[in-house]
């Protein structure tokens, strides 16, 4: 178990770049590469890594894959093996899984062992590389097993740095992670904590927006340093929205090192700060103390 009392902070958004049980599906290397540019990065650490990385911090952290196999063909590193090596690494790591929606009852069924059989703690979407947006009834299904266990919902929103300068973006479209659409989905699965990835460029009002008006509705700061952060984000983070507002980094392409320095200069009150690092995502999580 994680001693809430002795991590300085839970990082709530890191990837599993590199799967220990298969090779790195290099299906469209070009894809990488153009990945590897915008992110000025090509780090893949295993989970093991990563754990050791995280623990040496004292930053506890909540690890994923993504499941593009639908839009993307392209092979995911097994749920199976970030659940397990949450399992090894209880004492720092919690494990969320990722389903494509398009899976269907296939889907269902893999997500209903996940959290009865791993004790997976909440699940990761990302519209743009899934395909699909995310108030499609295609996914209720899909959502209504997780709102009845009441686990987290993490929905990647904004721009991609996926895709980004690789002709005609990789197929992919932008507009399925504007934040807008997860407003549906915080009305009908009411009782999900229901977290917006990232400072939601070029979309950055309406996510501030639909979390002021859905209290089930977290934002979490991941992926950009925060001396890039956008002043209203700032604005609400230090006021209305103190009690909804996630430390999350987007690990590997941004580390906790880099993000918690840049943290100190971008304009969050003091009062604030346990709320972000550790507070808010200890009541997402349902973590008990």
């Amino acid at each position: 178990m994680i001693d809430l009392d002795k991590v300085i902070a839970i990082d709530v958004h890191v990837h599993a770049e590199r799967s220990c049980r298969q090779p790195h599906d290099d299906y469209r290397p070009e894809l990488d590469e153009a990945f590897a540019r915008y992110f000025k990065s090509d780090e893949r650490p295993t989970i093991e890594e990563t754990a050791e990385y995280y623990r040496s911090r004292n930053i506890a952290f909540v690890m994923f894959t993504i499941d593009a196999e639908f839009e993307l063909g392209k092979k995911r590193i097994p749920n199976e093996e970030v659940a397990e090596g949450a399992i090894q690494h209880e004492d720092i790591m919690i494990a969320f899984a990722s389903i494509d929606p398009h899976k269907g009852k296939m889907g269902l069924r893999e997500a209903r062992k996940l959290i009865e059989e791993y004790q997976v703690k909440g699940f990761k979407f990302h519209p743009t590389v899934q395909g699909f947006h995310p108030n499609d009834r295609m996914a209720f299904p899909l959502y209504e097993l997780i709102n009845h266990y009441r686990l987290p919902m993490l929905f990647h929103s904004g721009h991609s740095g996926f895709g980004a300068g690789v002709k005609g973006g990789a197929g992919l479209r932008l507009e399925y992670s504007n934040p807008m659409h997860l407003d549906d989905v915080a009305i009908h699965f009411s009782d999900s904590p229901i977290v917006i990835a990232h400072p939601s460029w070029p979309w950055q009002d309406e996510a501030l927006s639909v979390a002021m008006h859905k209290p089930n509705v977290y934002i979490d700061l991941s992926g950009w340093s925060p001396k890039y952060f956008p002043p209203q984000l700032v604005q609400y983070a230090n006021t209305l929205l103190k009690e909804r507002i996630l430390f999350g980094t987007d690990f590997p392409l941004i580390t906790p090192d880099r993000w918690m320095k840049d943290f100190g200069d971008a304009g969050f009150r003091d009062e604030v700060k346990p709320l972000i690092f550790k507070e808010n995502a200890i009541r997402m999580l349902g973590l008990a103390r």
